[in-house]
């Protein structure tokens, strides 16, 4: 037999109560609805009476009223803990909800893992099934390019180190039909191994590729397509995945988000990165408090002129602070670290980093690796536009110096090759500002040893 889908709807004073009362009754006569309670959020156009009890004996359900005029998020969450509940229906309409009072709600709805719904619209949160037999941990993000990849290889290699054996399973929009073993911790991949696979059809700058050469650990890869604005993907194989994680020889699991979509994995704590330069509205309205909530430890990435201020930076944490008071928040930025040595030579940079950026960058190359950048090239992303800048710089270079993403393979690598050049991989490392934050990698093992620990109390 289904079990009942427990309620609670949002009412207001704007509804004349007995069409409020109607519209109560039609739903609890639906098969498996029953309506638990009932959150008066505001308005007072056609509001006889305000008190708690008039409209709990009217409506037939507990009603409780927002002390104050302001719409009571925090009273629909103590509802929703209160009766257990599956869903909120929302019975409300303008002028008391307005678009972003409503994103507002369906964040807050969402975080306690259950949907949100109206007349003709309704949010879920994301799929999280419980498979994995392993401790595990999530690192996601509020959006592409923010340097995902980056902080996954740096916590895979951090806890490696500290000999917690770890695995990560990334899915990507190139990763594979049937997810795929990398061995990182075994083979050696180089510049001409990735080409071969380039040329035998794989996509060889996918994310999981990239954790294995910058991490040396095993990796697993999948594919994902679609996502949704609360970050479910329409299409994955890392179901299959986290099965397979839970088979190999690790004894912790890294789940890696793709752009803004979410593992539909259940782990055991989570990471949120939010890209500074994204326009801040992006992370303040519509799902990005979704994800902000979500998170155990929150890391700002990007935080430099030209991509973002301080004020920004400021109001960005003040934002999460609100939001996720709960959660470990570090601003950081990136910087490249070589995976071989370059020193003494002439060096063409290839990287996503935006054009603002790249004098920090290249300084930064040549005062910690004494090496000579002769040109650098910001279209990783641009075919076209790689080539181009590539055929003006690689005749005075001597290394092709490129991050493992998008062309860095079938154009960068390959045409380098072909001009006779050494191609050497760029990994990035997640920096913090400066003192005043806690300290990354302790943060980080920290979290690990926390989801350790509730992967233990709930075995």
């Amino acid at each position: 037999m289904k079990a009942l889908n427990k309620m609670l709807c949002l009412v207001d004073g704007e509804h004349y109560l007995p069409v409020t009362k109607e519209a109560i009754d039609t739903l609890n006569n639906l098969e498996h609805i029953d309506i638990v309670g009932a959150v008066f959020i505001g308005g007072t156009e056609k509001l006889r009476d305000d008190s708690e009890d008039t409209y709990s004996e009217k409506l037939g359900v507990p009603v409780k009223f927002a002390k104050d005029k302001d719409i009571p998020y925090d009273l629909i969450v103590e509802m929703i803990r209160e009766f257990d509940v599956d869903t909120v229906m929302d019975l409300s309409d303008e002028p008391i909800l307005d678009y972003p009072k409503r994103f507002k709600i369906a964040c807050k709805v969402l975080n306690e893992g259950i949907s949100y719904e109206g007349p003709d619209f309704k949010f879920e949160p994301t799929s999280q099934y419980d498979i994995m037999q392993k401790p595990s941990i999530t690192i996601l993000g509020t959006g592409k390019r923010i340097g995902k990849t980056a902080v996954s290889g740096f916590v895979s290699r951090l806890i490696d180190k500290n000999g917690y054996e770890p695995c990560v399973i990334a899915m990507g929009r190139g990763g594979p039909e049937e997810p795929e073993i990398v061995h990182g911790e075994e083979l050696e991949i180089n510049a001409e191994f990735l080409l071969e696979q380039s040329e035998k059809g794989v996509h060889a700058a996918s994310d999981h590729w990239e954790d294995a050469l910058m991490s040396r650990i095993l990796t697993i890869g999948c594919r994902r397509c679609g996502g949704g604005m609360a970050g479910e993907v329409f299409l994955t194989n890392m179901k299959k995945g986290a099965k397979l994680a839970n088979e190999v020889d690790s004894k912790f699991a890294i789940f890696e988000g793709s752009g803004a979509a979410i593992p539909p994995i259940k782990t055991n704590k989570k990471i949120t990165l939010i890209g500074a330069n994204q326009p801040i509205e992006n992370l303040t309205t519509y799902f990005g408090p979704y994800r902000v909530g979500l998170a155990d430890l929150v890391i700002l990435t990007m935080c430099e002129e030209p991509m973002c201020d301080s004020e920004k930076i400021a109001k960005i944490e003040d934002f999460v602070s609100e939001v996720n008071p709960d959660a470990t928040v570090i601003s950081t930025v990136f910087r490249p670290k070589p995976l071989a040595d370059i020193s003494g030579k002439k060096v063409l940079f290839a990287t996503t980093a935006p054009e603002g950026v790249k004098d920090k960058l290249v300084d930064y190359l040549e005062s910690k690796y004494d090496c000579e950048v002769i040109g650098t090239t910001a279209h990783l992303s641009n075919r076209p536009l790689l080539r181009q800048d590539m055929e003006t710089y690689m005749d005075k270079a001597e290394v092709m110096l490129t991050e493992l993403k998008a062309a860095a393979v079938d154009v960068a690598t390959k045409d380098a090759l072909a001009a006779g050049l050494e191609v050497v991989y760029c990994d990035n490392i997640p920096v913090s500002i400066d003192n005043s934050y806690p300290d990354l990698s302790e943060s980080i093992i920290e979290l690990v040893d926390s989801a350790i620990d509730d992967f233990n109390k709930s075995s």
